[in-house]
């Protein structure tokens, strides 16, 4: 009898051909943008040869700044950066000290 193996790849990243994770979504994205973009430019009528290369130019582009996107920050490493960004530098507060502490002694005495 043959024995299946189920369920390998759980709790793995999805990688196809060295990228990971979001930067698939980011190249399939940008491939299908280029794609509408070079049919919207041929049936403008744009010379074919003009769509081939801008076509060409720009998956070139793409394909490059994927790949080093994904070599610099790694699976996880844009995400992170985005979520950085977010974070404030510094927190103000605006109450006065006095009634910050005031509120501390009053739970202090509960």
């Amino acid at each position: 009898m043959n024995t299946y193996n189920i369920n390998n790849g759980i709790g793995r990243t999805v990688e196809f051909k060295g990228l990971k994770a979001q930067y698939l979504f980011i190249f399939a994205g940008g491939s299908l943008g280029i794609l509408i973009l070079l049919m919207i430019m041929y049936m403008a009528g744009v010379r074919s040869y003009i769509c081939l290369f801008m076509g060409g130019v720009t998956s070139g582009v793409l394909i490059g700044q994927t790949f080093s996107l994904n070599r610099k920050y790694g699976e996880h490493g844009l995400m992170k950066l985005r979520a950085g960004k977010k974070h404030p530098r510094y927190i103000i507060n605006r109450k006065p000290i006095f009634r910050i502490l005031r509120i501390i002694s009053k739970k202090e005495a509960a």
